[in-house]
């Protein structure tokens, strides 16, 4: 088991119960932006968060620790994105990055 893993059945469970975001987010005291964050692994939950979570998904108590630990951040398989959406953000920060830092 690994955090990576967890998040793969958190977006099962999300398509399958045909979940949204936002409805996702409302069971939390956080911003949609950052409840997505969190639960696509890119944020570290608290022990009441993780328990929503775990309800929300229906996880393990293994599953829910692991939304406990802080995540290695950056959720792009490749260091130059395919995407073409996400390739576009990558390419406006590498070319505007330091302008806007």
């Amino acid at each position: 088991m690994d955090r990576h893993l967890v998040t793969q059945k958190i977006i099962s469970a999300k398509v399958k119960n045909k979940m949204t975001w936002a409805g996702i987010a409302a069971n939390f005291d956080q911003s949609i932006e950052w409840v997505t964050a969190a639960l696509l692994g890119q944020m570290t939950l608290n022990a009441k968060q993780a328990v929503i979570a775990q309800e929300l998904f229906a996880l393990t108590d293994e599953e829910t620790a692991w939304l406990q630990i802080v995540p290695y951040k950056g959720s792009l398989p490749t260091p130059v994105p395919t995407d073409p959406l996400i390739y576009r953000w990558y390419e406006i920060v590498s070319v505007y990055g330091t302008t806007i830092k």
